[in-house]
């Protein structure tokens, strides 16, 4: 395992102070050095102001607010010393070469032999700043290319140079894969590396073409967004998520890096809009707004976007290009459309899959390495030589040569072949050398996607599926929409228990969706309200409390393995799984309030059951309910697998994997782990404190309704939540039943369900996506 104990930071700007915060993450101590503000009787206040500040900011760097306890702040005045205890040092200050060479020479002064130094440059080249530095520091130094924000872009460039020593690269990567989660991608010392030299093109391409073009901001990204599989954002959404202030130096210092014959310089320019706009303070989100704003009218917020052309904001207004609607999620529809969306579609995507190939053998090692970093550092779901592929290789020479590009050598070697191609279920890709080889994937990473290349699932339906991972351990895959629960979904993890109880030790719960679940079908519950469809409801509700305590007392270690969103029914599954490898970006919470409703399948027993057996809790009968209230009350979401474990939506023993790569080989493990001497956990008595208690709770909730918190109908809903917490007209004296307080579920959620304001609740959400406060 890594070398690397502690690590140092110096530069507590936005980018250093993020790294130093998601090392942190990663359990590792950090030293934060800045320097010394003028004035001021705190030398390290500009590293102390920048945790602060951290802990106060959504999205948060912290993965807990407890971590950042492991960062020491300093100043490099008083502190370069300390640096000779660090194994990795990251300078992450103004990108400015005397600066950078100056400090490095401090650096140089102080550090342990065989330490790491790296840059966090995204624009000088590593020979540039090694020029004139001695040999050892030298052969200690790369580049380390983190993206912003560094807790939630899983891509890491790393950049070595002739005389890296050898193994600095290897234990730079090693600590970051498992500590970090980051992918790491090998780039040559050329300018921008792979992720910004692409990312930078596309977006000039994309907005030069929109102004020449006469698009607004809401057509270009309709069209650069969901046909090819782009986030939402689009091109102009992003500018402003990145900071407008930032592209013109990015795109300026590509161009003066860059050959003269880079087919870059032919469509860069400098724009007189968006040096306005820096200018009036529209930075983008960090400021007044950037291509999108919000402007209030009558007391309302409202979406403005900004005229392309006259620099004018007005009323933002949804884009309705018929290409858009009719391509869906197929790039080659979009750029094969006619209308003003699929001439722009095809004039950006094909010069930048073009410069996609043109770069490709001088910025990377294989095509892999360019479509990895697309995906993990500009967020893009599929790669430019997986789209190159989902478009034909063919049609899109073809295209190119329509329109007057010239065809890189790269895309020639390909003709009449594709990219990518899969035998015997094997996925092989095209190398430099016009030869294919294999993908491999790195020691310990076990993907789903490739063994559903290799194999049948042993049980499947249209919304879930059993498959056989190896080692007799199976693997329980959600593949609805959202990974929504519904009743073939139950029905499969019916079958799943059946089917691994005969044929396998264990069972995995994980899918590489980008949610676990976002909980139960919503659509269809709204749909059996709306035609008094009780019955079907209420059976719903019972079958999927059977499913689950079926599941939980099963008689083999299941473990659950989310990822992203975990939420109402998504989190019940997990609350009734042995153990929980959960990837560290798992959010996770019982949401159900926020539409009106209360958790009915276990998730209250469960919550109630893991607070009365905390060794660290108060013990009695009020203490586990009113834990549990005040978590579910409010529709707690933690946003993290840390805060989950502080929520007890996780066990202090359940796992964290920070690389979402390693999940499922880490849960494997895992369930293989319990798999001798396994026995299935024993059924939980309550003891629950009664009416007292249900009195109390209401009157919690009072208190913030009067306050202007809660609103009318939260007061209904948390309610019926107290009634069950309370246990009913229990009091400590009786013993309950698990069963009994599923009853109590059931009845409660059943209450809800026929309220008009439940549904008033559960068709906003569908429809806005955001909970309703009625």
């Amino acid at each position: 395992m890594t070398n690397i104990k502690q690590v140092a930071v110096i530069g507590a700007g936005v980018m250093g102070a993020g790294i130093a915060a998601h090392i942190a993450n990663s359990g590792t101590p950090v030293l934060l050095l800045d320097i010394v503000p003028e004035g001021s009787k705190n030398r390290n206040a500009v590293a102390e102001g920048a945790v602060a500040k951290m802990l106060k900011t959504d999205p948060a760097p912290f993965m807990s607010k407890r971590v950042a306890k492991l960062i020491t702040c300093g100043n490099i005045e008083d502190d370069l010393d300390k640096l000779a205890k660090c194994d990795w040092i990251v300078e992450a200050v103004i990108e400015r070469l005397d600066i950078k060479q100056d400090l490095y020479r401090k650096i140089d002064a102080v550090r342990a032999k065989g330490s790491v130094v790296s840059s966090n440059t995204s624009t000088i080249p590593l020979a540039t700043l090694i020029d004139g530095m001695g040999d050892g520091f030298a052969q200690d130094f790369i580049i380390t290319h983190f993206f912003n924000p560094p807790r939630y872009m899983r891509l890491l460039e790393l950049v070595g140079s002739e005389v890296t020593r050898s193994g600095v690269i290897d234990m730079v990567a090693e600590f970051a894969d498992h500590k970090l989660g980051k992918t790491c991608v090998i780039c040559h010392d050329k300018p921008g590396f792979i992720a910004n030299r692409l990312g930078v093109y596309w977006i000039q391409a994309a907005m030069v073409e929109a102004m020449d073009r006469g698009l607004t901001v809401e057509e270009a990204d309709s069209v650069i967004g969901r046909p090819f599989g782009i986030p939402k954002t689009g091109v102009f959404g992003l500018m402003d998520l990145v900071g407008l202030d930032l592209m013109p130096h990015v795109q300026s210092s590509m161009a003066g890096a860059l050959d003269k014959s880079d087919p870059f310089h032919a469509i860069y320019r400098e724009s007189d809009l968006v040096g306005k706009l820096i200018a009036d303070g529209y930075t983008g989100r960090k400021g007044k707004g950037g291509f999108y704003r919000l402007n209030r009218e009558g007391g309302e917020k409202v979406k403005e976007s900004v005229n392309l052309q006259t620099g004018k904001f007005a009323r933002s207004e949804k884009a309705r290009l018929e290409s858009v609607r009719s391509a869906g999620k197929d790039p080659r529809k979009m750029m094969e459309a006619n209308d003003k969306g699929g001439l722009y579609g095809r004039a950006v995507m094909a010069k930048t899959l073009a410069y996609a190939a043109f770069i490709a053998e001088e910025a990377a090692n294989s095509i892999v390495d360019v479509d990895d970093a697309m995906k993990l550092g500009y967020a893009w779901k599929t790669g430019p030589f997986e789209l190159m592929d989902a478009i034909g290789v063919d049609t899109l020479i073809a295209m190119l040569e329509a329109d007057g590009i010239e065809v890189p050598a790269l895309l020639k070697k390909a003709a009449g072949k594709s990219f990518y191609k899969v035998e015997d279920g094997t996925l092989f890709f095209l190398g430099f050398d016009g030869t294919y080889a294999k993908v491999t994937r790195p020691d310990g990473v076990l993907l789903l996607e490739d063994i559903k290349r290799k194999a049948e699932p042993v049980a499947g339906n249209r919304a879930a599926s059993l498959w056989d991972i190896g080692d007799g351990v199976a693997c329980l895959e959600f593949h609805t929409k959202m990974n929504a629960l519904d009743a073939d979904v139950l029905g499969m993890v019916k079958t799943s228990i059946r089917t691994v109880k005969k044929q396998f030790k264990a069972m995995v719960i994980y899918n590489e969706g980008s949610n676990f679940s976002a909980g139960a079908n919503l659509g269809l519950a709204l749909f059996a309200a709306n035609i008094a469809a009780w019955p079907e409801i209420e059976n719903l509700v019972e079958t999927g409390q059977e499913t689950y305590k079926v599941l939980k007392y099963s008689p083999f270690p299941v473990v659950g393995a989310p990822s992203g969103m975990a939420l109402g029914g998504g989190c019940e599954v997990l609350l009734h799984c042995d153990a929980v490898q959960a990837h560290g970006e798992t959010y996770i919470g019982l949401v159900e309030p926020g539409v009106g409703l209360i958790p009915a399948w276990g998730g209250c027993k469960e919550m109630i059951r893991r607070w009365s057996e905390n060794p660290k809790f108060p013990k009695g009968p009020m203490a586990p309910s009113a834990k549990a209230f005040e978590i579910i009350s409010v529709a707690t979401v933690a946003k993290s697998a840390m805060e989950a474990k502080e929520n007890l939506f996780f066990r202090e023993g359940d796992g964290i994997t920070m690389n979402r790569n390693r999940l499922l080989a880490d849960a494997k493990a895992r369930a293989l782990s319990m798999v001798d001497g396994y026995e299935a956990p024993e059924e939980f008595t309550y003891r629950l404190p009664g009416e007292s208690a249900r009195v109390a709770f209401e009157m919690a909730v009072d208190g913030f309704y009067r306050l202007g918190k809660a609103t009318d109908y939260d007061r209904v809903v948390a309610g019926e939540l107290a009634k069950v917490l309370a246990g009913g007209d229990t009091d400590i004296t009786e013993e309950l039943s698990e069963d009994d307080i599923l009853e109590l579920e059931r009845e409660g959620f059943m209450r809800l369900v026929r309220n008009e304001g439940t549904m008033a609740r559960v068709e906003h959400m569908l429809l806005t996506g955001k909970p309703l406060r009625n």
